[in-house]
């Protein structure tokens, strides 16, 4: 064996829950630890010690990710009322994924990976969609409430000095209804629209943005005017220069647009619409299991991780001792994503092209035919065997 690839900097690096946790010891024992000289700051997210540390380990993992640049995070459970009895829990823990996305104010993009014998449902699709989903505000942190008939609803708001400001919503002759509230900051929106236009140029890719601004004049409309404004002043050259494009329209027409397209490019999108279109375009690629995720904040910190969750089936399964076939790709490629990425920032071209290998590799397996259960049952590929868990792994690491 050749001396391992070296690093200067190290990476964070958050472990996880369930399935998701076997599979990453396996990814470092098999595919990273015998060629990287691995340098990591070592987080436990798994829920005991989440439960354990009152939470603070996730805060010290997201703060840890500011101070390093690149981190690199394995699938977590949040905790519901089954969880809470499961793990004995102190009481529901939030999402580490919302945690760590508040304090480094971060855009979500996800990205599907590609591979031969794996037809999209669109089948012009034959470049990948990635989501970027504004994570803040709007109806994910709404106030509402169920309203009796003959009652009068205003929108009312109180300036620093007291003053006040009145918009009638509706008057409830006749019937009862329901009301809701969303708020949104201007700050949030610059952050999101900054990630964006970084992503964009950092992967060389057009960028689309839509709402419904001629509809909500001045909420939706205030996401368009802050994209537009931003671009022009901070980024027209920029991607002039890297002969990309940034795109407004409206969310219906891009609607459209996509599904005619051919993909290839960054489709930003407001919260409801990210989480909603996100889930579409995974499916409709084929996989979610086959979807890469990364967190990247305006300042240019970036949070690589799988978009699945910690697969309990098949852990159970494992705890029984019986034979697992679960898909690692994502797994894999947030790990490549974040060495790339540390290598891109500390000037190690070998770290880079270790990564390159490591995804060539991957897919390449799954390209000869050997793949897990799931890619199994979707691959048109003449000849394809099923392997378990550890031996797809296996399978890569005798391409690399």
């Amino acid at each position: 064996m050749a001396d391992k690839i070296k690093m200067t900097t190290p990476l964070v690096e958050m472990d996880g829950d369930e399935m998701t946790r076997v599979i990453w010891k396996m990814i470092k024992d098999i595919l990273i630890l015998p060629y990287v000289d691995l340098k990591s700051e070592y987080y436990d997210l798994g829920l005991e010690y989440r439960n354990e540390t009152d939470d603070q380990v996730t805060v010290d993992s997201a703060e840890a990710t500011k101070k390093y640049g690149v981190a690199v995070k394995c699938a977590t459970i949040t905790p519901n009322a089954a969880r809470m009895t499961e793990y004995d829990l102190k009481k529901m823990w939030k999402s580490p994924n919302g945690t760590i996305r508040a304090i480094l104010d971060g855009t979500v993009f996800r990205t599907p990976i590609i591979v031969k014998g794996i037809t999209p449902y669109i089948p012009t699709w034959t470049k990948p969609i990635t989501i970027a989903r504004h994570a803040y505000g709007d109806v994910y942190k709404n106030t509402e409430m169920q309203v009796k008939e003959g009652s009068r609803l205003e929108l009312v708001c109180t300036d620093s000095e007291g003053n006040e400001t009145r918009e009638l919503i509706h008057c409830y002759d006749g019937t009862d209804g329901v009301v809701q509230g969303m708020h949104n900051t201007d700050r949030s929106i610059r952050s999101f629209a900054r990630s964006c236009f970084n992503f964009a140029l950092d992967s060389k890719q057009d960028l689309w943005f839509a709402t419904k601004d001629t509809i909500s004049k001045k909420y939706d409309h205030r996401f368009k005017d802050i994209f537009a404004e931003l671009y022009e002043a901070e980024y027209k050259e920029a991607f002039e220069a890297a002969g990309i494009e940034y795109f407004y329209t409206l969310i219906d027409d891009a609607v459209a647009r996509v599904i005619r397209s051919e993909g290839g490019y960054i489709w930003a999108c407001k919260n409801y619409d990210g989480d909603v279109m996100s889930d579409m375009v995974a499916t409709a690629y084929g996989s979610l299991a086959m979807m890469t995720s990364v967190l990247v904040s305006p300042d240019g910190v970036y949070e690589y991780e799988a978009a699945h969750g910690t697969v309990q089936r098949h852990y159970y399964k494992h705890l029984k001792g019986e034979t697992t076939s679960t898909n690692s790709v994502a797994t894999i490629f947030a790990w490549s994503g974040a060495l790339r990425k540390r290598g891109e920032l500390d000037s190690l071209p070998e770290l880079c092209a270790f990564a390159d290998r490591l995804e060539k590799a991957t897919i390449d397996t799954i390209e000869s035919g050997v793949m897990t259960g799931d890619l199994y049952l979707l691959s048109t590929l003449p000849e394809k065997k099923k392997v378990n868990t550890e031996g797809f792994l296996r399978a890569v690491a005798e391409r690399l």
